[in-house]
């Protein structure tokens, strides 16, 4: 098995990782990566395209990676989907998990390109971010949540996040003007917008839009950290693929914008540092040609405030950050797997902070990849340890079973479930549905639990399934791209320490510890 490499010792002379070429490859994104209903996506190789135009059209338009799935090559008769055995409304789960509610997709949010994305927490209340929106369901009965209100405030993806009396948005589709009635418009126009939204949610059930804040590139995601004296909440903003023709998304776009809040004036937010993350002069980020993607920013980071450190997952690169002085973060450590990882997605530390479990989005979210065609290494999780300030590759997991053609499936968002003494998480697979997984031997991971609907249809691959997959206050909680929002409970010796284990607020891209 071919072990990545970290920069530290190619720059010393180590051999290039090969590149492996299967059914699908990673390769250029669209022109851009905002849903921007004006702007010509269209690819020259479109008559190749293993998408039928429709799905094409409509995963360009869903933004993100969605549209890597209807690149050339990735065509979806030579991938292996023998083994895949559900029909839709069919369930497959472990004995030791039960889906306790279910809360479908209504009002605005209902239609099929109304995604839902990610969640927050805070007391009795999660917050579902969705990219016509926001969501707010009353958990005090997780067996009975209930939706208390939508905020219509269209955006994607509508990364949310909250923080005592604050709750942000990231907006990284090019939008009219920075208000909740917007439409698109094209990222050629220099007064379109793209940012993020900041909320006071004093009052849970009633959000009240205070202030935005224009970033460069737009806010794919976003990362909250507190001040040292609380005073102040900075966003750490990740966003990538610029193009010349966009005013404020220039190449290269080596950075991240860092935003102030002010926790007494969050009408005073505003952008206060834009550190350069991949310095020319040091080598930059990965380059064009290889199985990775090229680096043009980061796609997500999770901050561990109380350690003063970062993760960054950032396309072709995946980077340890200190974050000591919040203005001015510096990159410690940087590392590449130009074999098996495509785009390096998100990344979660373990409660020790000795370890990071960065993702890998092959085919951008909107593919089939978790198929013995694809294999076991690519689109899933790698596993690092963190030695003497360096990342040290130890082993890769991916979910075991094989998804329907028309199945969305790659590694996404997870969390920790808080198990004192083990390293568990729970992550969602998109329509691989979520598992449960113990990665205390970082080398020999060992999935616990699992939750796996069929296919929304045989006939189409309708961009689906679980979005974000956390642990809070005793249960799972899911969002669910087309089906809403889920509350799972685990019944596993394992995982029943956790339950004892209550917080007051969870931003998984904001660790705490436990």
């Amino acid at each position: 098995m071919a072990i990545p490499v970290p920069l530290r010792l190619r720059r010393l002379g180590v051999t290039t990782l090969g590149v492996v070429a299967l059914g699908l490859t990673a390769v250029t994104l669209p022109a851009d990566a905002h849903d921007d209903d004006n702007h010509d996506t269209t690819h020259e190789a479109a008559a190749s395209q293993p998408c039928p135009p429709g799905q094409q059209r409509a995963n360009e338009r869903a933004g993100d990676n969605f549209a890597l799935a209807c690149l050339p090559g990735q065509d979806l008769a030579k991938l292996d989907d023998s083994a895949a055995v559900l029909a839709p409304g069919e369930v497959d789960k472990s004995p030791n998990i039960e889906l306790l509610a279910n809360i479908p997709k209504s009002g605005p949010f209902a239609g099929e390109s109304s995604f839902q994305t990610d969640l927050a927490f805070q007391g009795d209340y999660a917050f579902q971010g969705n990219y016509d929106g926001l969501s707010v369901y009353d958990i005090r009965k997780p067996h009975k949540p209930r939706l208390v209100t939508q905020v219509l405030c269209p955006g994607s993806q509508n990364d949310i996040s909250v923080m005592g009396d604050l709750l942000v948005l990231s907006v990284d589709s090019s939008r009219s003007n920075d208000s909740c009635d917007n439409v698109p418009q094209s990222a050629t126009i220099k007064d379109s917008w793209e940012g993020i939204r900041v909320f006071d949610i004093s009052e849970p059930t009633a959000p009240q839009y205070v202030a935005s804040v224009e970033t460069a590139c737009g806010s794919h995601t976003h990362t909250l950290a507190p001040s040292k004296d609380g005073a102040d909440v900075y966003v750490y903003v990740s966003s990538y693929s610029p193009n010349a023709s966009f005013p404020d998304c220039q190449p290269p776009h080596d950075q991240v914008s860092v935003v102030k809040v002010p926790v007494a004036a969050p009408q005073d937010a505003a952008v206060v540092s834009e550190p350069v993350l991949f310095p020319a002069a040091e080598g930059g980020g990965n380059p064009p040609g290889n199985y990775s993607r090229e680096t043009s920013g980061c796609h997500d980071l999770t901050a561990y405030p109380s350690k003063d450190i970062m993760a960054g997952a950032c396309m072709g690169d995946g980077i340890l950050v200190d974050i000591s002085d919040r203005e001015n973060p510096v990159v410690t450590e940087q590392v590449r797997d130009t074999e098996n990882f495509a785009f390096w997605h998100s990344a979660t530390f373990n409660n020790a902070g000795t370890k990071v479990v960065f993702t890998d989005e092959l085919g951008g979210g909107g593919g089939p990849t978790c198929n013995p065609t694809v294999g076991e290494k690519k689109g899933a999780d790698g596993i690092y340890d963190i030695v003497g300030g360096q990342l040290e590759f130890r082993s890769y997991f991916k979910i075991p079973r094989t998804q329907a053609n028309t199945e969305n499936c790659v590694a996404h968002n997870g969390s920790l479930i808080p198990v004192k003494g083990r390293d568990i998480m729970v992550q969602a697979w998109y329509q691989g549905g979520i598992s449960v997984w113990d990665f205390t031997d970082s080398a020999n991971p060992k999935e616990i639990a699992h939750f796996d609907r069929g296919p929304l249809s045989t006939e189409r691959l309708i961009l689906g399934g679980s979005w974000s997959a956390y642990w809070y206050n005793g249960h799972i909680f899911s969002s669910d791209i087309q089906q809403g929002f889920d509350v799972f409970k685990v019944n596993d010796p394992l995982v029943a320490p956790a339950r004892s284990f209550k917080t007051d607020e969870l931003n998984v891209q904001s660790q705490t510890s436990y």
